[in-house]
This record gives C-alpha cells, sequence and structure tokens, in this order.
C-alpha cells in the first residue's frame, strides 16, 4: 500500500495537517502547521516588509499582554478600590505598574527610540521623535510620582500609546508586505538559484554566474532563471509577469524561453542565451528597485510639511502645558500637552503616497509593463495630449505586400520569379515578398547567377533567362518597358507612399509589387480610448506626408506632423506642451530616443531599440499598445487615492489636533485616533487591488483579434488580368 505524501511545517518539521496555513515568503511557497509557526518562520528567514510586519507583530503580542495588566491594575487605582483599609497596597500597586510599564514601554518604545536618534543625528526631528517625547514624559513623570508617593501615576498611558501605534505601524507594514509579495517574483531575480547541468552533473549556483550556451534544468513548478531556447522537453510556461500574456505558452525544443517565466507541466533544459545577469527579467528587477527608492513629487512635499510641522507641534504643546497649567493641576495639563503631541503625529502622511505608488507600480508591472521611472505615476494622471511615432508604434513597422499588378501574366507567377530572386537577399522588402510567397504556398522559382545592384535591386536567371526584381531605375537600366496600365498604377501606389517593387522577364517588366507597412490592429481602438478620456492625440513622424495621413486617417489622428528629424519631432513636441499641457510621447525607433527624453513622459512600445527604452519612463510589454488607456486609468487611480489619503491624514491631524487642545482627547484616545487614521490610509490604498484588469473587450467588439494581435493576414488576391490586391484587415 503507498503511502500518501504528506506536508511538513517548513518551521516544526512536523506534518502540517489538512488546515495547513500556506505563504509566500521571499519568492517561495511555504506550509505552517499553525499560526506561531509562521510568525516564527517569518522573523526568523524573512526579509524587508515581511520580515518587519512579524517582528512588529512579536513586539505587540508581548506588549499588549503587559498593557492589558497594566490597564487593569490601573482601572482598580481608579475607582478607589485600593483606598480605606486597603490603602498600604497603593505604593506596592504603583511598584508593580512601574515593573510591567518598564520592559513594555522599553519593547514597543525602542523601535520609535532608534529612530528618533538616528534622525537626530542627522539633524533631523520626525513624527517619531513626538511618540518618544509623550511617553517619556508619561513614564519619567510617574516613574517620579512613585517615587515620591504620589497617587497620580501615568503607566497606562504610557503603555497604551504605544501599543497603540504599534498595531498603527503594524498594519502599515502589512499593506506594504502586501504590495511587496505582489512584486516579490520580479525583485528575485537578484537571488535567483538556477540548476546548472555539466557532463551530467546537476550543480545549484546563483543565475548571476550563468554564462551563455550553460545547460540549465528547470522542473515544473520552477520559475526560468535565465533567457535560452529549450534543448530538450515540452511543457506550457505562464509569462504574464514579462509579457502580460496571461496564457500559458507552449515550449518544446527549439523554443525560446524568458527568464522569469514559471515553467507548469514538465522539466525543460534550456540552453542559455546569455549572461544571466543581463536577462530582461534582471533589468526589469533592477528598474523596479529604483522607481521604488525614489519618492514621487507628492511624497517630497508632504514630507517637508512633516519636517516643519514637528518643531511647531512641540512649541504647541508646551504651550498647551503652559496654558492648562494656570487653571488645572499640573499632572492634567501634562496629560493634555502629551495629546496634542500624540494626535499631532503624522504617522498617515508618512505611508499616504509610498503604499499607494507601490500598490499601482505592481499592478503595472504584472501586466508586463516596465516602470523606470517613480514619478510616471504622477506625470500620467496629468496628461492633457499624447503623441505617437508612426513606424513600429502604430505599425507593424515590417512592410507587407498589399497589391500585384500585372500585365497579362498570372500574379503567382509574378511573385513565383520575385521570391525566387529576393530570397537571396536580406532587404526588408525581400523578406515581405518572400513571406507573401510562403502565405499563398508558391513555390520560388530556383533562380542562378544571383546579382545584387545597390541601389537597385537584384538580378538573376531562370533557365538561362535573366529575370530582375528592383526599383523603376532598374528596369530603365536594362531597356525594359512598362505598359501604361502598369505605369498608370505604380505612379498611384507611388503617390501614397507605397514601396513599389518592379519584376521583369523576357525583356519587359510584367507586374508590379506594392508594400507598405500595416497598421496595429489595436491601434484605431487604443486611440479612441485615448480620445474619450478627453485626451488630444497627435502623430510625429518622420516619414512622408501621405503614408502619415493614410494612417492618421485609419487610425483616427487628425493633428499630424510628417517629415520630421529627430530634432524636428522634439520641437513639434515643445509646441504641443506649450499648446496643449503635459504630453506624452509613445514611440520604438532609434530616432525617438531624444524625444521620448524629452517628453513629460516616454514610452517605448514592447519592440523598442535599446536607446528608446533607455530613455523612456514606461515600457509597454510586446503587443500592449492596447494597455495604455488601462495605464492611464491605473495612474489616474493612483494620484486620487494618494490625494485622498492625504487629504484625510492632513485634515484629521488638523482637527483632532485642535480637539486635542482643547483638552477633549486623553492621550490614549488620542492614539487610538492616529492608529485608526493610518488604518484608513492603508484600507483606502488597498482599494486599488480592486481596479478593473485591463480588459481588451473594446478591441474584440471592433473585431480585432487580440488574442493574436498579429493575425491581420492579406486576403488572396484577385487573378483579374491587370492587378491583383492584397488587403490587410484593419
Amino acid at each position: 500500500m503507498s503511502a500518501r505524501a504528506v506536508t511538513l511545517c517548513s518551521h516544526c518539521s512536523l506534518p502540517a495537517g489538512q488546515r495547513a496555513t500556506h505563504q509566500t515568503l521571499d519568492g517561495e511557497e511555504h506550509a505552517f502547521c499553525c499560526y506561531g509557526c509562521r510568525i516564527a518562520f517569518e522573523v526568523k528567514h524573512g526579509r524587508g516588509e515581511e520580515s518587519e510586519a512579524a517582528w512588529l507583530l512579536v513586539r505587540l503580542g508581548v506588549g499588549a499582554f503587559l498593557s492589558m495588566n497594566i490597564m487593569l491594575l490601573s482601572i482598580l487605582v481608579y475607582t478607589g478600590t485600593f483606598s480605606g483599609s486597603d490603602a498600604y497596597m497603593l505604593p506596592w500597586i504603583q511598584t508593580l505598574l512601574w515593573l510591567f510599564a518598564t520592559p513594555a514601554v522599553l519593547i514597543l518604545g525602542g523601535p520609535f527610540l532608534s529612530e528618533t536618534w538616528s534622525h537626530a543625528l542627522e539633524g533631523r526631528l520626525t513624527s517619531s521623535a513626538l511618540i518618544v517625547i509623550g511617553v517619556a514624559a508619561a513614564y519619567l513623570y510617574s516613574a517620579v510620582a512613585v517615587l515620591e508617593g504620589s497617587t497620580h501615576v501615568y503607566f497606562d498611558t504610557a503603555s497604551m500609546v504605544l501599543v497603540l501605534f504599534t498595531l498603527g505601524r503594524y498594519l502599515e507594514a502589512a499593506g506594504r508586505a502586501k504590495a511587496a509579495r505582489d512584486l516579490e517574483p520580479l525583485l528575485a531575480a537578484e537571488n535567483a538559484i538556477a540548476t546548472i547541468v555539466a557532463g551530467g552533473i546537476e550543480t545549484r549556483s546563483p543565475v548571476r554566474e550563468v554564462t551563455a550556451g550553460m545547460m540549465v534544468r528547470v522542473r515544473p513548478g520552477e520559475r526560468i532563471p535565465v533567457d535560452g531556447v529549450v534543448a530538450e522537453g515540452e511543457s506550457n510556461v505562464d509569462e504574464a509577469m514579462i509579457t502580460g500574456e496571461g496564457r500559458p505558452v507552449p515550449k518544446t525544443t527549439g523554443t525560446p524561453v524568458i527568464a522569469g517565466s514559471i515553467n507548469f507541466d514538465g522539466p525543460l533544459l534550456i540552453r542559455s542565451s546569455g549572461a544571466g545577469s543581463g536577462t530582461r527579467w534582471a533589468g526589469i528587477c533592477r528598474s523596479v528597485r529604483d522607481a521604488l527608492s525614489h519618492q514621487s513629487q507628492t511624497q517630497r512635499i508632504a514630507d517637508r510639511v512633516v519636517a516643519l510641522s514637528v518643531p511647531l507641534v512641540l512649541i504647541l504643546s508646551g504651550l498647551t502645558v503652559a496654558y492648562w497649567a494656570q487653571s488645572q493641576p499640573f499632572d492634567r495639563a501634562l496629560l493634555i500637552g502629551l495629546a496634542v503631541l500624540v494626535v499631532a503625529c503624522p504617522c498617515a502622511v508618512g505611508i499616504a503616497a509610498p503604499l499607494a505608488t507601490t500598490l499601482g507600480i505592481g499592478r503595472l508591472v504584472r501586466r508586463g509593463c516596465l516602470v523606470r521611472d517613480p514619478g510616471v505615476m504622477e506625470q500620467l494622471a496629468g496628461l492633457q495630449c499624447i503623441a505617437f511615432d508612426k513606424t513600429g508604434t502604430l505599425t507593424i513597422g515590417r512592410p507587407r505586400v498589399v497589391s500585384i499588378d500585372t500585365d497579362g501574366v498570372s500574379p503567382d507567377e509574378v511573385l513565383s520569379n520575385a521570391s525566387g530572386l529576393e530570397r537571396y537577399s536580406e532587404h526588408a522588402l525581400a523578406t515581405a515578398i518572400a513571406t507573401a510567397a510562403a502565405a499563398r504556398g508558391i513555390r520560388p522559382v530556383e533562380a542562378q547567377a544571383i546579382c545584387a545592384v545597390p541601389g537597385r535591386g537584384i538580378r538573376g536567371a531562370v533557365c538561362g533567362e535573366p529575370v530582375a526584381a528592383g526599383n523603376g531605375a532598374l528596369m530603365r537600366d536594362l531597356g525594359w518597358p512598362l505598359s501604361p496600365a502598369l505605369r498608370e498604377r505604380a505612379r498611384m501606389f507611388e503617390a501614397t507612399g507605397h514601396s513599389l517593387v518592379h519584376v521583369g522577364w523576357n525583356g519587359r517588366v510584367q507586374g508590379v509589387l506594392s508594400l507598405d507597412d500595416t497598421q496595429r490592429p489595436e491601434a484605431r481602438a487604443t486611440i479612441e480610448e485615448l480620445k474619450s478620456r478627453g485626451l488630444h492625440v497627435a502623430l510625429l513622424t518622420g516619414d512622408l506626408a501621405e503614408p502619415a495621413r493614410r494612417i492618421a486617417a485609419t487610425v483616427g489622428i487628425d493633428d499630424i506632423k510628417a517629415g520630421l528629424s529627430p530634432e524636428a519631432k522634439q520641437d513639434a513636441l515643445n509646441r504641443l506642451r506649450h499648446n496643449r499641457g503635459k504630453v506624452a510621447m509613445v514611440g520604438d525607433g532609434l530616432n525617438d530616443g531624444p524625444v521620448l527624453a524629452d517628453a513629460d513622459v516616454g514610452i517605448a512600445v514592447g519592440s523598442a531599440t535599446d536607446l528608446a527604452r533607455e530613455t523612456s519612463a514606461l515600457v509597454l510589454p510586446e503587443g500592449g499598445l492596447w494597455l495604455l488607456p488601462w495605464v492611464i486609468e491605473m495612474a489616474c487611480a493612483v494620484r486620487r487615492t494618494i490625494l485622498t489619503n492625504l487629504l484625510w491624514a492632513f485634515g484629521y491631524n488638523l482637527v483632532a489636533l485642535t480637539a486635542a487642545a482643547l483638552g477633549l482627547l486623553q492621550p490614549i484616545l488620542a492614539a487610538a485616533v492616529m492608529a485608526g487614521s493610518s488604518v484608513l490610509v492603508v484600507m483606502n490604498s488597498l482599494r486599488l487591488q480592486r481596479v478593473p484588469h485591463p480588459d481588451p473587450s473594446y478591441l474584440s467588439l471592433r473585431g480585432i483579434p487580440v488574442d493574436d494581435q498579429e493575425a491581420h493576414h492579406i486576403d488572396q488576391p484577385n487573378t483579374s488580368a491587370v492587378k491583383a490586391e492584397y488587403q490587410p484587415t484593419a
């Protein structure tokens, strides 16, 4: 009888049982038999936000236990239990309160004190200073009262204030940890481990030690650590984190794989195509870390306000104590001043922008959008205008045969002769002709004596007869005439910016192939979505005016600037900025680098050149132009969340501060108020997780094949006597 596999607890190694709790930590899935083992494991093995949240929870548990005992004894003191015949016990009870409060203050207040001290060495006062000063005042006053035999002690205030503030910080850390878990797979590239196979022996090594040509084994469920090609095995792979593709992608021998994707089904043996540290996964990791390590402009402004407010709060607290001491006992005045210090602590302000920004960046990155600039979310939310490049951005960037015009021969024969010559050329037009022939199942002729004519085309021979394919100049050099019908058709296509390839044999031009770049199928729907959001859309291209106008009319752009050099693009962009406001530029070519860097937001598409990627603030995934409206929607949601958080935090503080100065808040209630403020900010930020995922339905409703965005094939050509056209579907 076979034994059933048992899941063991990752901490204590005991069977986790059927009610095991599961947690992803440092990119790995763990099972725990109980919540205590989970916390202990996170404290011991966790890093970053996970470990901080676990430590805060441990401190909170110990501190809360001590504070509950302090509160119980304090209630007995306040209700007069130790009076009359039991009055002799009061000094002992106060001493016991002191004994309970000392470890509670040290355990809970240690992080606040450490933070205050480090900032003080830098010459700064932060919100933690308000907590330390307030708690220290209550604790020291109570300690002196015990030594002097006074009946008024406030150890309960000192400990419970720390409990509530620690609770607020734990909730903040838990929110940040949730955001960090979403980004964890992207940030794990630097510490990834690869199973290297050499000489039949498997060794585990850091991925940074992998070089081109090494064989790497990836088992089911593991994340692929390197870019490369499958050398052995078959499986389905999840590439959503890198490309945004939501469906599993099948992989077989010879298929390329991407580092960072997850292997689902079978084991794969991968031949690395480059250094492990040079993968796109590693590049995303570095970019995301850099984006998260910088503060946004809104957060910098908020931090300056906080830095200015702390000294003012200290002064206000001192004045409050002085004012109330004239009409109230000093211990009462001290409590009112302490409430001012506690309630003015701008804890919620500190997480208002960073948490929302991190969650927003995480949502974008999980859809394959690479954020390179931390301020891109705010910039995107404030856009008034978006400018597009044409070639490779609104179009596929590859020429396609769109028409075949013939003179007494079949289009198939023209295409067969042309592809027989062009298969020996590496020109982009040659590739397009070969692709068109293959799509129709046409077999290229066997050509000999191939000779390229620079700037003209290509020549050869078929069965000893000369054959040529090239421009009109090549045909004139050969003395091969062009019929009036073909000349008229060629002139018409040339006037609209098409590229022409003349194909001739038997001493004359037999046909003309017209080639053109084809718009991306999602381009029009994307432009319509952007315009529906009130954005002005423009086209800035270096291409000729006619093809630019044709593409612009097809996708729905009215503002067109064509024939622009890279410098002229920058000038046009600056004019748009002056007339329209904040402007983004979307491009992919080498000549787009300067204008992408000059835009308020530079956006590169997935097929962008290295320069376009490096100078852009946001990189969309391959075929991800349709994501742009959702990206802007996400940025607007992040900005609304940040502004709501800051408005709530500052408004909450102002109202609570006024109430505290008027003596309407006890310190413990003030601490509860501030903890509640942090909770509301965290909950409001986490609402970003509920922003709908990008929905391509607006594309499919327009008849666009979203699942295969480049599956817009040319129709079969018409075999009429004079012309046959390939009509690309839009």
